[in-house]
């Protein structure tokens, strides 16, 4: 494997766990909004995540797949530590930030576990399908023949 191969791969997988954070965060607003989780969101987040991928890994492949899914568990796990660090900045009158800091990873991923209903999972594991899906379709040529 050449270091172009490598810092490519490690590139990709990088900006697949950043991709995964901000639609983590988007999915965040809409469940803030509405004051309760939305696990079912993963099938849109994941389809989104999909055509992202899709667009920017090259080829397009079992790697694209992977990656899509990778993102799309990044988003859920990371939608699920946001949500509990609410709870605690809503409850004890605090900034969100301060409440991440204040907590800390493990605590938010404990309470995230405590706050999520047996079917939460079964959605983000279908989400994460749709991602993989979706980043295995190969676009269609749409130039026309001649």
């Amino acid at each position: 494997m050449s270091a172009r191969v490598a810092f490519s791969a490690l590139f990709a997988l990088i900006s697949a766990v950043m991709l995964g954070l901000a639609a983590g965060a988007v999915w965040m607003v809409p469940t803030l909004y509405m004051q309760r989780p939305l696990p079912w969101l993963a099938l849109l987040v994941g389809w989104f995540l999909g055509k992202a991928v899709r667009s920017w890994v090259r080829p397009a492949g079992r790697h694209a797949a992977v990656l899509a899914a990778l993102a799309t568990g990044t988003a859920a796990i990371y939608v699920n530590l946001l949500t509990a660090a609410a709870r605690i900045a809503g409850l004890m009158g605090m900034g969100l930030i301060e409440a991440m800091r204040t907590a800390g990873f493990r605590l938010l991923l404990e309470l995230a576990a405590l706050g999520q209903v047996s079917t939460d999972n079964l959605w983000f594991i279908i989400g994460m399908a749709v991602a993989a899906v979706t980043a295995l379709r190969v676009a269609r040529d749409k130039s026309p023949k001649s």
